[in-house]
């Protein structure tokens, strides 16, 4: 039997085992059938025929043989060759390849709003895995889901609601498997900061525990999970973190109970690295894939001799380990073998064009006075702001897993740590700009710094601040130089020869940009919600500009309101980190080739104090704001924050109406709780579409345009809900003049609660309102359904 697949191992994503951790004594039972695929409490539905080869794999191992695959190694000699499968980061392209695409962050993707945009670069990216003979990819990723703004790794991930996240996990996890490669969906669960995640020696915090109820956990945490499972992930990564008091990692509750039964996750479980601490408290806690060194065939041999361990269990961690590989037809023969990081293997086709246009599809206008953009051939321009141009050494940068940030001194267009891009060029702002200049007749000029300032008694080039360089002269001007200097102050433009500091290069432009980026990354959490020296940057532009724009490149939530009502910022253009397009992306929406359409995958308070969840320096996390974060909690306490959830400006404009909501399932709502057979990705009518809704939406501005419909639902007081959630979203093209027929169709979960005491998902009876708009706090039209269902 051929296996495609290599024997490299990548160390940094090997489990290793901590020289300590906090651990609480195990209650994992070693005789329990739960969470075992043979026990058959799981319909394996599509999973069936792998499960098939995979259990007639299995059989023919010995029990050495079963131990050496679960713990990463290759099988070699004996009746069946198997060599181990390559795991790499992530889903922002192969991390550490050369000749690959530099995508833009997940979170820049959600951003779109747009399923179909989450499909074509997720495939993409996972063909380029394909190519390079790399069968797992670590990602995608929906923990942390964003209980916080400070969260570190927030670009990693895909937006901070549990159902937009859902659906784009899930559509991701799918499209990995269309591409041939196995998903692996982390970080489960509650992984929600870095700070303390990870085990530090004797240290009686570390790692940290997510502690909260049993609502929130299915709600808010899980749910994502629901959609992963459903669309295909063969692996899963156990977060760093405990749950309710247990390392995540030996935690059977979590992993055979919720994810392995209740999900019907068939896959495997790995650990994220140092996360395994135990032999039986991890084999029996439901971790599939582990370290030899916990795992050696002397310990779990003695461990199924002795009742610690069972023959049952080990078979089905073997089984686990090699479904997935059978599950995306691995088994066929086609895929390419794997090659190393700096082979010659170019598999990027065509995938600039995809990375140009999902950046510009996922750029947010937030402010637009006066029509200040789209831009229209300006006569001068100015740029200001490191975060313009290059970095003085790039476009790549050394791996790190201890934090970034919490600004970048160059344009910013890639993550670090578990987000960091792999670019095989970047194109800055700096870039496009001067070719769109050129092209135009602009005349453009430019400081790459936020704070450079330069005069010419200190020469050509001379700097007084700020890490900026020019030609680097240290000679006095000549008088004349300094006359005419003076002279060209009073022309439209400054003239040619001006002083270079930032109140001179912007005064007299047509239009001024001032460019501002937020960073942070694996292994610390964010410092800062804004940043002193860039809010100082842009308002001494607009102080001397009075069509000033704002382009910010952030990993979350960035405050704007040091300068966001100054009347001379006239625009506003909002994003995530783009890739290797950046720039080109930016000046498709700055200059209005592409008409911008996305919206907040967060909410933008007015104050840091607005946001109700910091990072916890704690022991215990306790999660007792429950399920209200983000625009739920803004919602309930009536906070209003500077930008919405869901929150994104076009150069056009469109109207709502002609809302209708049928119920197109009755029968199946004539149930409080479901009744379908448990599946993957739980119970199969929680699935079923049962309500119906569709909205007119009118274009009625004078340009073509995409406009993202969002549907909320307000439940009945007895669900114990939000006041509202996001239930529903499409992303609709509608010419100038037109409008579209914009369809939604709701699941039996979208309407359900979990019943913590029948531990079930329920639809609550009652009256149920449907609103349809442009984000959360703008829903144009509304709808209200009387639902009833009984026991």
């Amino acid at each position: 039997m051929k296996h495609s697949a290599t024997n490299l191992v990548v160390a940094l994503l090997l489990p290793f085992v901590a020289t300590a951790q906090n651990t609480t004594t195990s209650t994992n039972s070693s005789t329990s059938t739960e969470g075992l695929l043979s026990s058959g409490n799981v319909d394996l539905g599509d999973w069936a025929d792998a499960y098939a080869k995979a259990k007639a794999l299995v059989v023919q191992l010995t029990n050495e043989e079963k131990i050496t695959l679960i713990t990463g190694s290759s099988i070699t000699g004996g009746s069946v060759n198997w060599t181990a499968l390559q795991v790499v980061d992530g889903t922002q392209g192969p991390q550490g390849y050369e000749y690959v695409t530099g995508w833009g962050l997940s979170q820049a993707l959600a951003s779109t709003w747009d399923k179909d945009l989450m499909y074509a670069q997720f495939k993409a990216t996972g063909l380029e895995f394909y190519g390079k003979g790399i069968e797992i990819v670590d990602g995608p990723t929906t923990g942390p889901l964003g209980r916080t703004p400070w969260g570190g790794r927030l670009d990693e991930t895909l937006g901070q609601d549990s159902y937009l996240s859902g659906i784009a996990f899930g559509i991701g996890a799918r499209a990995f498997s269309d591409a041939g490669v196995i998903p692996c969906g982390k970080h489960f669960v509650m992984n929600e900061q870095e700070t303390n995640r990870m085990a530090q020696g004797n240290s009686d915090v570390a790692p940290y525990s997510s502690d909260a109820d049993d609502k929130t956990l299915h709600e808010t945490y899980l749910w994502p999970f629901y959609d992963g499972v459903k669309q295909g992930l063969g692996n899963v990564m156990c977060a760093m973190n405990k749950v309710n008091g247990t390392l995540s990692c030996e935690n059977s509750e979590l992993l055979n109970d919720l994810l392995k039964t209740e999900l019907g996750f068939p896959g495997l479980v790995r650990p994220d690295a140092g996360a395994q601490s135990t032999a039986f408290g991890s084999a029996n806690g439901g971790l599939d894939y582990g370290s030899s060194s916990l795992w050696s065939s002397d310990t779990l041999l003695a461990g199924i001799s002795n009742g610690s361990f069972t023959q049952a269990r080990l078979d089905d961690m073997a089984i686990r380990n090699v479904v997935g590989y059978y599950k995306v037809n691995m088994d066929n023969g086609t895929m390419p073998e794997y090659v190393s990081s700096t082979a010659v293997v170019d598999v990027r086709g065509n995938h600039s064009a995809l990375v140009r246009s999902n950046g510009a599809a996922s750029l947010v206008l937030l402010k637009n006075t006066n029509n200040a953009l789209p831009l229209k051939k300006p006569l001068s321009m100015a740029i200001f702001g490191s975060h313009a141009g290059p970095v003085m050494a790039g476009p790549n940068y050394e791996f790190t897993v201890a934090g970034s940030g919490p600004t970048y001194d160059g344009h910013l267009a890639g993550g670090s740590g578990g987000g960091q891009v792999s670019f095989p060029y970047l194109i800055t702002p700096q870039h496009a700009l001067t070719s769109r200049a050129a092209s135009d007749g602009t005349m453009i000029r430019w400081i790459l710094n936020n704070t450079y300032t330069d005069t010419i008694d200190s020469g050509i080039g001379g700097s007084t601040g700020g890490s900026g360089g020019g030609m680097g002269g240290n000679g006095t001007a000549p008088s004349k130089m300094r006359k005419r200097a003076a002279i060209a102050l009073a022309g439209l433009s400054g003239g040619t020869s001006l002083s270079q500091d930032i109140p001179d290069y912007a005064t007299g432009a047509a239009v001024c940009i001032a460019f501002i980026n937020a960073m942070s990354g694996e292994g610390a959490d964010r410092t800062e919600l804004r940043n002193t020296e860039q809010d100082a940057m842009v308002t001494s532009v607009a102080s001397n500009c009075n069509n000033t724009i704002v382009v910010i490149n952030t990993v979350g939530a960035r405050i704007l309101d040091t300068w966001i009502e100054n009347e001379n910022v006239t625009a506003v253009v909002y994003g995530g980190l783009l890739g290797q397009e950046s720039g080109n992306a930016l000046a498709d929406v700055l200059y209005g080739d592409v008409n911008p359409s996305a919206r907040l995958t967060h909410t933008i308070a007015k104050n840091e104090s607005d946001y109700n969840v910091e990072i916890c320096e704690t022991a215990v996390c306790n999660f007792t704001e429950g399920n209200y974060i983000d625009y739920k909690y803004f919602d309930k306490y009536n906070v209003t924050p500077r930008y919405e959830f869901g929150y994104g400006l076009s150069y056009t404009t469109f109207d709502y109406s002609s809302l209708s909501v049928s119920i197109t399932n009755s029968s199946a709502l004539a149930s409080t709780y479901p009744t379908g057979i448990l599946s993957v990705g739980g119970k199969t009518d929680l699935w079923d579409e049962v309500v119906s809704v569709s909205v007119t939406v009118a274009n009625n501005g004078t340009v073509d345009g995409n406009e993202v419909a969002q549907l909320y639902i307000s439940y009945p007081d007895a669900a114990d809900q939000p006041v509202r959630a996001l239930r529903g979203f499409e992303r609709a093209l509608i010419a100038s003049g037109a409008s579209a027929n914009v369809t939604f169709g709701v699941r039996r979960r979208d309407l359900s609660m979990w019943d913590v005491s029948t531990q079930e998902w329920a639809v609550v009876s009652g009256d149920y309102i449907f609103s349809v708009g442009a984000s959360s706090r703008d829903l144009r039209v509304s709808q209200t359904v009387s639902i009833g269902g009984s026991a």
